[in-house]
């Protein structure tokens, strides 16, 4: 190799070795896998029967849902068994990845916690029962300020619980609940429960409606959370003013979702997304067409 040859050769290495250098870099780069999932809720307003609302779902093209505690226990009262629920999900081919109750664990008040306690044992057994394998756990019955150490002590207590019936409690905020409103309260009761199964359960509108934001969200590991409430914030109403009843569809609104699914997707491994609307203008079409729209929506942004 003569001289010219030579110095061509080594001018070009660096480049080279910077291409190789980043392409190893970007195959290492994991990518999330997106499960969809149907929060009950956002059908909830047609009066369907659970047996219609679980059919409708899986219509849709969701993979499972988000159940109500009180749907079971209505579905239970009218005679059914959860024999026959489990039966149901199966034959729809859907899975019940979360559900949602409101037992009051976090109550200061010792009577009302050790009730809340109780409950959450009785709803994680039947749960426990349908293969679904988380519940969510807001701070219900919690007042004024809470004391982190205190309610870490007992989020401690419920996952101890969550292992003992296989369900395991999804910690949970909310953006107008003053108690416990915001991302940093959440994930501070979660740390300081030490608790190598301590998850929290995010939600785009409480993000915005309790003054999070989701920049916090780019602080989360991929094991700090298993599912996200999905829906969007719509525009020209102040935050403080805005209520559950206001969500719209995912995309609809100004939730930064680029954002968002960057994060998310940045994480790896899974990630389940909850559509968790209550708008009662949805609630006035049919129960098909919005499950349709919303997981098209979703999948507009995620797919």
């Amino acid at each position: 190799m003569n001289r010219r040859n030579l110095l061509k050769t080594l001018a070009l290495a660096p480049a080279v070795l910077s291409t190789t250098a980043t392409q190893a870099k970007t195959d290492k780069i994991k990518k999330t896998t997106f499960n969809y999932c149907l929060n009950t809720s956002t059908i909830r307003g047609q009066k369907l029967s659970l047996k219609e609302t679980i059919e409708t779902s899986a219509r849709a093209g969701f993979e499972g849902i988000e159940i109500w505690i009180s749907d079971i226990e209505g579905y239970l009262k009218e005679g059914n068994s959860l024999s026959s629920l489990n039966s149901l999900l199966k034959d729809s081919k859907q899975i019940a990845f979360n559900a949602i109750g409101f037992a009051p664990w976090m109550a200061q008040d010792a009577e009302k916690s050790k009730q809340g306690f109780l409950q959450m044992e009785k709803e994680m057994k039947m749960l426990s029962e349908l293969g679904c394998t988380r519940v969510a756990a807001p701070a219900i019955g919690a007042e004024g300020t809470i004391d982190v150490q205190q309610s870490a002590e007992k989020y401690a207590q419920l996952i101890e619980l969550g292992r003992k019936t296989g369900v395991m409690p999804q910690l949970e905020f909310w953006g107008a609940f003053g108690p416990f409103h915001n991302l940093s309260q959440c994930l501070s009761v979660a740390a300081a429960a030490n608790d190598p199964d301590a998850k929290i359960l995010p939600d785009v509108y409480h993000l915005y409606r309790g003054g999070s934001g989701y920049n916090g969200l780019k602080l989360l590991g991929p094991d700090a959370f298993d599912i996200i409430h999905v829906n969007d914030i719509p525009s020209g109403k102040a935050r403080e003013e805005l209520q559950d009843k206001d969500r719209v569809y995912p995309g609809d609104g100004i939730a930064p979702y680029s954002e968002i699914y960057s994060t998310l997707d940045s994480m790896g491994g899974t990630k389940i997304l909850s559509l968790e609307l209550f708008n009662p203008s949805y609630y006035q079409q049919d129960a098909l067409l919005v499950a349709k729209t919303g997981l098209e929506k979703t999948k507009k942004i995620f797919g």
